[in-house]
């Protein structure tokens, strides 16, 4: 079931125009790197660059540096601050998150599970695992709400493969906000033993329209292996006229058709405690970050992917401190040998991931964009009044940097996918009726 394989790939990582962001002084520089806020880099300036991109990037730079580029350069190392529920939260619980066995979190409550500045990448041998969690664990407000387009290349021609839809993602639990930490341990529902839930519609094309998906992740899934709840998913499929659980065994397949396996979205949207993490150090790095573009459903006129359709080198980059981690499976059937993750020090936001086959070659490269709620509100023309983000009770400000764009390259067959999110917010559904209406299995079954 090609539809059914991908819908769900969809809802694992649906966990994503106006000037770019002007935080600081114009002409911020820092000592060495080449540019200042507000430069513009061409295709001929690229190789001022080098010392600032993965070097797995860099060797492959036909597929995202052109002949009419201009990289907008934007602040450096920009405060992206998160909410302040969530700060808060991170300094209430400060010091009770754990590492338990097989890496395991324990002792979680909501927030940010471990100080950024107590991580030491070379002296800790359990600092790759304290990213992860934290990368996990980010602030992502209520979750997702957006409209998606999937498109696949083949060396620069789209092919016919392209789907369409709707997402919603809800953090059922681990809620920052005073009035689910006060009520109900940080749980929207009393005793929720969900951590979110993942809704997909898919609206395009024809033959794939009314493919509809919930999917949980347990609590349960933070803890050690043999105590590990694996996440349920459920799929109605028109062909079909019935919904059907689906085995998560194939959350490291590559989906039929594409170049995503189940935990390739947003990097890694997968269990921690399957894989074992090191930190390889800490590297400042030149990268897409609040991107200028609305993305999806705009025509591609306005926004130049580049000829490979892969690119993000027509927007704003910045100058970002990251760590450096990588996993290595402990399922030995797993296709990949390694992974290698960049990650924003400060927002804990993917940057880049390069995966390696069995063979240890590199096989993935998998980049993405965001943008930042509090430069959008007023301006986004497209929303309605033009609030694309607003708050909500105990989240006056989002402060949230919500997907615009993954990018997936296959680099041993040249073929890649785009996934565009178009008005991306986290902000939540009503009421707690409507959450538990959204979230039920039965919705997938009404009206059918």
């Amino acid at each position: 079931m090609r539809l059914v394989a991908f819908s769900m790939t969809l809802a694992l990582g649906l966990s994503a125009s106006a000037s770019f962001a002007q935080e600081g002084a114009a002409g911020d520089v820092a000592p060495g790197f080449p540019f200042k806020e507000g430069d513009t880099v061409a295709f001929d300036q690229m190789n001022k660059l080098k010392e600032y991109l993965p070097t797995e990037f860099w060797e492959n730079r036909e597929y995202f540096f052109y002949e009419g580029m201009a990289i907008q350069v934007g602040p450096i190392q920009r405060e992206y601050s998160a909410s302040d529920s969530y700060n808060t939260a991170s300094t209430r619980f400060k010091g009770q998150p754990k590492l338990g066995r097989d890496g395991a979190l324990d002792s979680y409550k909501a927030g940010r599970p471990f100080q950024t500045e107590a991580i030491d990448c070379k002296g800790d041998p359990q600092a790759g695992l304290k990213i992860i969690w934290n990368f996990g664990k980010r602030w992502e407000g209520d979750g997702d709400r957006t409209q998606w387009s999937y498109t696949y290349w083949d060396r620069g021609e789209q092919l016919p493969l392209y789907y369409e839809g709707d997402a919603k993602t809800i953090f059922l639990g681990y809620r920052t906000e005073p009035k689910y930490l006060d009520e109900n341990n940080g749980d929207i529902f009393k005793n929720e033993k969900r951590q979110l839930a993942f809704g997909v519609d898919v609206l395009a094309p024809f033959d794939a329209r009314g493919i509809t998906l919930i999917q949980y992740r347990y609590k349960a899934s933070d803890g050690p292996l043999d105590m590990a709840k694996n996440d349920d998913t459920w799929v109605y499929v028109p062909d079909l006229r019935r919904t059907r659980r689906i085995s998560t065994a194939q959350r490291t397949d590559s989906v039929q058709g594409t170049d995503f396996t189940f935990d390739d979205l947003r990097s890694f949207s997968g269990i921690p405690p399957q894989y074992t993490w090191d930190c390889l150090g800490e590297q400042k790095v030149f990268a897409p970050m609040n991107s200028q573009s609305m993305a999806y459903p705009y025509e591609d006129s306005n926004y130049n992917f580049g000829p490979y359709g892969f690119s993000f080198a027509n927007d704003n980059w910045e100058l970002r401190d990251a760590w450096i981690i990588r996993f290595d499976p402990k399922n030995d059937d797993h296709p990949y040998h390694h992974k290698d993750m960049y990650i924003d020090k400060e927002t804990y936001e993917p940057l880049y991931s390069f995966a390696y086959d069995r063979k240890k070659e590199l096989w993935k490269i998998i980049w993405h964009t965001t943008r930042y709620s509090e430069d959008w509100h007023g301006n986004d023309t497209m929303a309605k009044n033009g609030d694309w983000y607003p708050g909500w009770e105990g989240v006056e400000k989002p402060n949230d940097l919500k997907p615009v764009s993954d990018i997936i390259v296959n680099v041993q067959t040249g073929t890649g996918n785009r996934i565009e999110y178009w008005n991306n917010n986290g902000a939540p559904l009503a009421s707690r009726g409507k959450i538990r209406r959204y979230i039920d299995i039965g919705r997938l079954n009404k009206g059918r």
